[in-house]
């Protein structure tokens, strides 16, 4: 088997549950080495039990400022090198927080947009000082899930504009680091199957991407074409 990720070091915030621990097996699967980062001590200890020993496992909390970069400081360690970012938005178990507009508190506004965007902002800030300060390029992948809906099928607003902020985010600093041959781009997803994820993210960290930057890949199943159609 090819392995597209051969020797590249890779950090996955969110990498302990779901989404991120399923990318982490494929990327090890693809030769790649990897520290996951996750909030439960357990998740940590049993991803890093199931990963192997091209993997290291590091419990803390994304919505705070130093984590992503301890997380990359312990990538160059134990690995000696750091090529990539994933950054999940990790699966807490913590009650929902958002809401649709008229129900929505401050305090789930706030925590809303601290697990989906100010996390990923300061994961990929750490990123970009790291490439940076190393003289290298690298490439950060972002992983933007679907706006979840209540039993009104009705779409919390904060989640949405997290979502909404994210994909512009990422766009603008794909634009703003390519000359630092930093690579940008984002996994929209709405799948319940989190293994339908992990091809793209192989091949949009591997070096078979080079050329793509500033992209948003949706993998939906094709819901969002048909709900073009009518």
């Amino acid at each position: 088997m090819e392995t597209w990720l051969n020797n590249k070091s890779i950090v996955i915030i969110g990498g302990t549950t779901g989404a991120g621990l399923s990318a982490a097996q494929a990327f090890v699967r693809h030769g790649a080495n990897v520290v996951v980062v996750g909030r439960n001590p357990e998740s940590c200890l049993l991803a890093e039990l199931n990963l192997g020993s091209n993997a290291r496992a590091k419990r803390g909390d994304a919505t705070q400022p130093q984590m992503a970069l301890d997380a990359i400081q312990l990538c160059i360690r134990e690995f000696g090198s750091f090529d990539a970012l994933y950054h999940v938005p990790e699966e807490t178990g913590e009650p929902v927080a958002d809401a649709p507009l008229h129900d929505l508190t401050m305090e789930g506004w706030r925590k809303t947009l601290d697990h989906n965007l100010t996390s990923l902002m300061l994961s990929n800030q750490a990123a970009v000082r790291t490439f940076m300060g190393m003289n290298k390029g690298g490439s950060i992948l972002n992983l933007c899930p679907d706006v979840p809906s209540n039993d009104q099928n009705q779409a919390g607003q904060g989640a949405a504009t997290a979502k909404a902020a994210i994909l512009g985010f990422s766009k603008s600093a794909a634009a703003a680091y390519a000359p630092y041959e930093i690579r940008i781009n984002v996994i929209s997803a709405d799948t319940s199957a989190v293994a339908d994820l992990d091809g793209a993210a192989v091949y949009l960290l591997s070096d078979h991407a080079r050329f793509t930057n500033g992209q948003v890949l949706v993998i939906d199943g094709g819901r969002s074409v048909l709900e073009e159609q009518y």
